[in-house]
């Protein structure tokens, strides 16, 4: 049975009854933004970084960010707490946090959580991941910034329709306007090869990736730098290494982009490097833990 309960407008409810009104404009017009948080030994990681982001995206869409950041900060902690039994030894959980303009009393402020699908991206780790160039395109700046962290999703929910209709294996790389490559769908894009050391695309024009700021870190230890740059297709696929970043794989080697092997067609040694270093940061061997929680009765 499910006992996890949801922080929702000042209040801690059963999960199960936590509902979002039709006339919010969270749900009616998409204006929500957001934060997924993960735990590692079960304590929230890099919380403040997670809510920096947040301050710019309720900074964006015109909410009381300090008001409404200083709630979240207290709530989330206050969620670690109440869920801590729950947590089997050695597994970790998401966090997320949502924020919505509401009806028109404040805004929908609410926090909830599970344990990490690790099921949906184990394997991963040692067989690494096919991706497909998508027609379907990042929205550009002119949109909305590329610091808003929202749910207005549609362009990654087709690209990844798109991808896996090709192929139920594949994820989708949408470039950006100016066709240059861009973001995989709800993830950072990293390319690495002895020309241009480490890459990922211009933070100007992608969401900054809390878990990219991670590896951006862990980089001068392993003699190298993260650099923001516009990178070509060509250069995409001609890479020795290309690694997803987001917050609940950390990161993830792509062995295939549009049918041709990148590097090996194998997971690179320099994404085991990055790899072991995170390990190392966190106290946890992240790719063991997925294998482990694959599956949980």
């Amino acid at each position: 049975m499910n006992d996890r309960t949801a922080y929702y407008n000042g209040a801690w409810i059963p999960e199960s009854e936590l509902a979002i009104p039709v006339a919010d404009l969270g749900f009616a017009m998409g204006v929500t933004v957001t934060e997924r948080l993960r735990t590692f030994c079960g304590q929230v990681f890099r919380k403040a970084d997670h809510l920096a982001r947040m301050r710019s995206s309720l900074e964006v869409i015109g909410l009381a960010a300090s008001t409404v950041v200083a709630e979240l900060e207290v709530t989330i902690d206050e969620y670690e707490r109440r869920h801590r039994e729950q947590v089997k030894p050695g597994d970790d959980w998401a966090v997320i946090a949502f924020v919505t303009p509401g009806v028109g009393a404040g805004p929908t402020i609410c926090v909830h959580g599970h344990p990490l699908p690790f099921g949906d991206w184990a394997n991963e780790y040692n067989s690494g991941v096919s991706m497909l160039q998508s027609q379907h395109r990042q929205v550009p700046p002119s949109c909305w910034p590329a610091s808003l962290k929202c749910r207005s999703r549609m362009h990654y929910y087709l690209a990844e329709i798109e991808a896996r209709t090709y192929n139920p294996t594949s994820r989708a790389v949408l470039l950006d306007q100016e066709g240059y490559i861009g973001e995989g769908s709800t993830a950072n894009l990293v390319t690495f090869d002895g020309k241009n050391g480490l890459s990922t695309p211009k933070s100007t024009k992608v969401l900054p990736g809390v878990s990219l700021g991670v590896i951006a870190e862990l980089a001068p230890a392993l003699g190298l730098e993260l650099v923001e740059r516009d990178i070509t297709v060509e250069e995409f696929a001609a890479a020795e290494e290309v690694w997803l970043a987001s917050t609940s794989i950390c990161m993830l080697p792509v062995v295939e982009f549009n049918d041709q092997p990148i590097g090996s067609g194998t997971p690179g040694s320099m994404y085991a490097r990055f790899l072991d270093t995170w390990r190392k940061l966190v106290g946890v061997d992240i790719a063991e833990q997925a294998e482990r929680f694959a599956i949980r009765f």
